[in-house]
């Protein structure tokens, strides 16, 4: 049995009331300082157990300080890092509640999360799948081009984030990945504006439903005004990589896919780090740039949602142990507090992987910021907790989250939706699918288990009648450990690394079974492979269907395959697929 909701008799925690009536009454309740606390929604760990993380802990893989951050902070914003079986989950989510219930007003926890439920794992965008149903990556739901199959996907992961009380989703992404390096693009849907808005209103849908409500999660739509256009393909977490550019003057063809989301009803909006340079808005990152967020989101296309700025824009913070600047582009000889003052000002709400709350409280009493300004966020804050239900139901059922998370039906079509994805570039001598049955089977970079339900492994390429390769994007190694996670750089295999893939390639007819993580230049091996074909996030089992027969392959590219570096060093990083002589044209893929 779920423990029952809080309740002191007092006016906002009553649901017969209005939304409007008991926001009203709660935010006349509250102090400065538990105002403060709703403007930050910082990262908190979790123990795979269920325990909260707490002051002191030297076991858990982040520190934190759970009980102090609810209950003397008095934050109520957390982006889950982490995770657990679904039962732990969901009993470090109820004792999080407990916690906040607690509180003189117990305004419950909002959870929040990167995505979940494909392949990729770095601690500063994505988790891989785990217990949760796993699916193609959206570059991957792209390539298949189908609004209802995307509506499936965010409707599963809907309820299963549910089911352990994760109510915030930090996604969709709907940059446009315009610049072949940017190492955020397995995140996207792809180079297509009109496509990326068709999918983004799907996706909102499966999430938040026709209107946000108790069974939705909110979504928060990223990188307002459009990430995609990096410089050098640079990220801009780094110092090295904070210039946003237009060189090709299509600024506004970037905001399109974020008309698309507003209309279908976003909740909420993350402005990029990116420092717009060289075009007519103030040369500051999004998150405090005031032209871009109260001019262009909030006046011009007329959001009325929820800002959060993306992680880490106000204090130098350690990753892996190492310190990282504040991503404080543009403003970087500002001090925290008028960092935060300059957001407030653009028209930020909150402040995404910070927790200062003494800062706004300050800001407050020197008169720099009016209260009135942090009561018109904190309303917002406050409202969607009460529209999602959170003060009417805080808790999950840990066996419901067992049962519901990553259940048959929904790693099936997980699974069917890898298998849709993957697309066929190359198909000589009509080598797929594979019709001999348990050839003799050379294999690399997949699991000898699964690869050998399909033929007989052999040891080298001489002894075999095919060959299977699994490769994956190519990228620079960078010695930072948190921007070794994001991969990016040059996209071609280095003349070292070639050679072994060649002479395989030229001893046995050879699948190439291509990750693109990004756009991979591959031409020496497109010219040799008897097949090649990509994924966007797939298991070996699902490619290995493909290969044999079992599955058929829908995919069509999200994005252009360039021909050369020189190529992609030479295209405008704004203007979608815009490389010379494209190896593999935006679109290209082959039936079997």
């Amino acid at each position: 049995m779920l423990p029952a909701p809080r309740n002191d008799g007092h006016p906002y925690q009553n649901p017969a009331l209005p939304v409007d009536e008991r926001v009203d009454d709660l935010l006349a309740r509250m102090t400065l300082e538990e105002k403060a606390g709703q403007l930050f929604h910082t990262v908190l760990p979790l123990h795979e157990d269920g325990r909260t993380v707490e002051a002191g802990d030297a076991t858990a893989m982040v520190a934190a300080d759970t009980s102090g951050l609810i209950g003397t902070r008095q934050l109520t914003h957390f982006n889950l890092l982490g995770g657990a079986g679904p039962r732990q989950m969901a009993e470090w989510h109820n004792r999080v509640q407990e916690l906040a219930a607690a509180t003189r007003l117990g305004i419950p926890v909002t959870v929040s999360t990167d995505p979940r439920h494909s392949f990729t794992t770095n601690i500063g965008a994505s988790f891989s799948a785990g217990a949760f149903s796993a699916w193609p990556e959206p570059t991957g739901l792209a390539a298949v081009r189908d609004p209802e199959l995307v509506h499936r996907f965010a409707d599963i992961a809907r309820r299963e984030y549910l089911a352990v009380g994760l109510r915030v989703a930090l996604h969709p992404q709907i940059d446009l990945a315009t610049e072949p390096r940017w190492a955020r693009q397995s995140g996207t849907f792809g180079a297509d504006a009109a496509l990326t808005g068709e999918l983004v209103a799907a996706y909102i849908r499966g999430f938040q439903g026709e209107e946000l409500g108790a069974g939705s999660v909110a979504t928060m739509v990223k990188h307002f005004p459009g990430g995609g256009p990096q410089k050098d393909g640079e990220d801009p977490h780094f110092p090295h990589g904070k210039e946003q550019v237009y060189p090709g003057g299509m600024r506004d063809h970037h905001l399109e896919p974020f008309k698309a989301a507003i209309a279908a009803g976003a909740s909420q909006m993350m402005p990029y780090y990116g420092q717009p340079v060289g075009t007519d808005w103030e040369e500051v990152g999004f998150g405090f740039n005031k032209g871009v967020v109260t001019g262009l989101l909030r006046e011009e296309l007329g959001f009325e949602g929820i800002v959060c700025t993306d992680w880490g824009l106000l204090t130098d913070q350690p990753i892996f142990g190492e310190l990282h600047r504040a991503r404080a582009w543009g403003v970087e000889h500002l001090s925290v507090a008028e960092r935060a003052a300059k957001a407030l000002d653009a028209g930020a709400d909150q402040f995404g992987g910070e927790a200062c709350p003494e800062v706004i409280v300050d800001l407050v009493r020197s008169g720099r910021i009016g209260e009135e300004r942090i009561d018109a966020s904190v309303r917002r804050l406050l409202r969607e907790k009460f529209v999602l239900g959170l003060f009417d139901q805080p808790y999950v059922d840990p066996e419901r989250a067992e049962e519901i998370v990553g259940n048959s039906e929904f790693r099936g079509a997980g699974e069917a939706a890898q298998r849709r994805s993957l697309t066929v570039l190359v198909n000589r001598d009509a080598t797929l699918p594979v019709a001999s049955e348990r050839p003799k089977l050379y294999v690399e970079g997949l699991d000898e288990e699964v690869a050998a339900r399909y033929g007989e492994l052999v040891g080298t390429p001489a002894e075999a009648d095919l060959a299977l390769l699994r490769l994956h994007t190519p990228y620079e190694h960078r010695a930072n450990k948190f921007e070794a996670l994001f991969h990016t750089g040059r996209l071609n295999f280095t003349e070292e690394e070639l050679k072994p893939l060649l002479a395989v390639l030229d001893a046995v007819p050879t699948v190439v079974l291509q990750h693109l993580e990004r756009p991979a230049v591959i031409p020496e091996i497109a010219e040799r492979a008897a097949a090649v074909v990509a994924d966007f996030g797939a298991s070996d089992a699902a490619l290995l269907d493909v290969v044999f027969g079992h599955a058929r392959p829908e995919g069509r590219l999200p994005y252009e395959l360039p021909r050369s570096m020189a190529a992609v060093e030479a295209s405008p990083s704004d203007v979608p697929n815009s490389t010379e002589d494209p190896l593999f044209p935006y679109g290209a893929g082959l039936d079997l």
